[in-house]
């Protein structure tokens, strides 16, 4: 099973989308990874979609990963008299810690930890920055702000602050346990929402350790401000283009989206591109043009992946919208630009060795024009090096580790195959050549790159590269 393309499509399943049959289409449609929201859900409705895909893997034989999406804390106003009130610009609005129903002059908002933030001045957005507050004056329980931009506000609608460190851990009680049971379950990736700071996601790490990798939701513009470190010490980023454009001017976000993915891809770690990519989709048979140009964009910028949400969870065509996205990414990266634009950008190795070969490996997998670039790994960092270079050849990625294989998913232009270590030099390079025929990414005759480490099965050693030529 070989895609045609090298980013990754990653499919939210949800009530369009559960259940063996469907899943199964998705998949054969080209989704890569799938997604479980939790958000939404029982913990029974994703163990079952969760054993849908590992009895799928098995079948297909080939390595998919599973994304589990934690919600993250949810800032909301209370409820009102009559369940809805009209906010007018110009007026005065209180917001307090007092639970009693709230009215046209002021309104519950049950979180200390956002009036603990607040200063005059600071800007409270409400209902998706649909409407707009600025803080007046304010104390440990309570804040009078002035009404900027006003509309109906109705029963439990969110609230942002943007521009605020909140002193909330990203973790709220319903993630910690949503994490256990995902862990216990067995998922790939764990996506983490409400990142603020780099000690955000050394608490997430401490929960987790090995067991997943961390992909980090960048949503909010705190979260811009420390890009560097929360990069460096996740395992992947996600551009969350829908909050972030909550909390920052739309005209801001596709800039903050090339830097967001330039970040990633200069550190090595991927990135994922998420949120209303095929959005007309949702209840049309066909994306707009401009949509279709949205998940180019993202393409041509070298994001890994590429990702839907309600397309796929909750859409009248989820099927049509994955076979979409495969195919605006196929068309993408055959265009003569493709090459040029992705490797505009300029990744140096580190001063290693495994960095060194990997390196070198696309290097001469471009000059000689050879089929593909093999990897040996453990870890799966081989894979995430050769992976950084953007090579013009496919990248065949052989580890005896199927935790590895299932979170390599996600990798631009990696091909995993789950397969035993080999003991020596002669079997490392008859294998790797043998499985390049078998997948269809060689043919008899061509030539292909290997990277392995020796001794074999070490993790963090590639220090080999071999040239090879595939036999019948």
């Amino acid at each position: 099973m070989r895609r045609k393309r090298k980013v990754k499509i990653i499919a939210t399943l949800g009530p369009s989308s559960s259940g063996p049959a469907m899943i199964r289409k998705l998949f054969e449609a080209g989704a890569d990874v799938f997604r479980l929201n939790f958000s939404h859900g029982s913990h029974d409705d994703h163990r079952r979609n969760f054993e849908a895909i590992r009895a799928l893997e098995d079948e297909v034989a080939h390595p998919i990963g599973v994304l589990m999406d934690l919600q993250g804390p949810k800032l909301r106003v209370g409820q009102f008299s009559g369940g809805r009130i009209e906010l007018t610009a110009g007026a005065r609005f209180r917001l307090d810690l007092d639970p009693a129903l709230g009215d046209a002059a002021r309104a519950p908002l049950p979180h200390p930890e956002v009036f603990a933030a607040l200063a005059p001045g600071t800007e409270l957005l409400l209902d998706d920055g649909k409407l707009r507050l600025r803080v007046e004056s304010c104390g440990p329980d309570h804040a009078e702000t002035e009404v900027v931009t006003g509309g109906p506000l109705s029963d439990r609608k969110g609230v942002n602050v943007p521009g605020v460190v909140l002193p909330i851990s990203p973790l709220t009680d319903k993630d910690r346990a949503d994490l256990k049971f995902g862990l216990d379950l067995g998922v790939d990736w764990v996506g983490l929402s409400f990142v603020q700071r780099p000690d955000d996601v050394d608490e997430a790490r401490r929960l987790i350790g090995d067991r997943a990798a961390i992909l980090i939701k960048i949503e909010k513009p705190a979260a811009i401000a420390h890009l560097s470190e929360l990069i460096e010490r996740a395992d992947a980023a996600m551009v969350a283009r829908g909050d972030l454009g909550v909390e920052m001017a739309p005209e801001e976000v596709p800039g903050r989206q090339k830097e967001i993915i330039r970040a990633c891809r200069l550190a090595g770690k991927p990135v994922v591109v998420a949120t209303q990519m095929l959005e007309s989709m949702v209840h049309a048979p066909a994306p707009t043009r401009a949509e279709a140009s949205d998940v180019a964009t993202a393409v041509y910028d070298g994001a890994d992946a590429i990702m839907l949400s309600a397309e796929s969870a909750a859409g009248d065509y989820p099927v049509e919208s994955v076979d979409m996205m495969d195919r605006i990414a196929i068309s993408t990266e055959s265009d003569p630009f493709y090459q040029r634009l992705i490797h505009a950008l300029q990744t140096q190795p580190e001063p290693t060795a495994p960095d060194a070969i990997s390196a070198a490996a696309a290097q001469v997998a471009t000059t000689l024009r050879l089929a593909a670039i093999i990897s040996y790994t453990t870890s799966g960092s081989t894979a995430l090096r050769a992976a950084r270079e953007r090579p013009d050849v496919p990248i065949l990625v052989l580890t005896s580790k199927i935790e590895t294989a299932r979170r390599l998913a996600v990798i631009w232009g990696a091909h995993s195959v789950h397969t035993s270590d080999v003991t020596s030099f002669t079997e490392m390079v008859s294998k790797a050549c043998a499985i390049a025929r078998d997948e269809g990414l060689a043919e008899p005759g061509d030539q292909v790159v290997i990277t392995a480490g020796v001794p074999f099965g070490t993790p963090g050693k590639t220090n080999v590269l071999r040239i090879a030529t595939v036999r019948e």
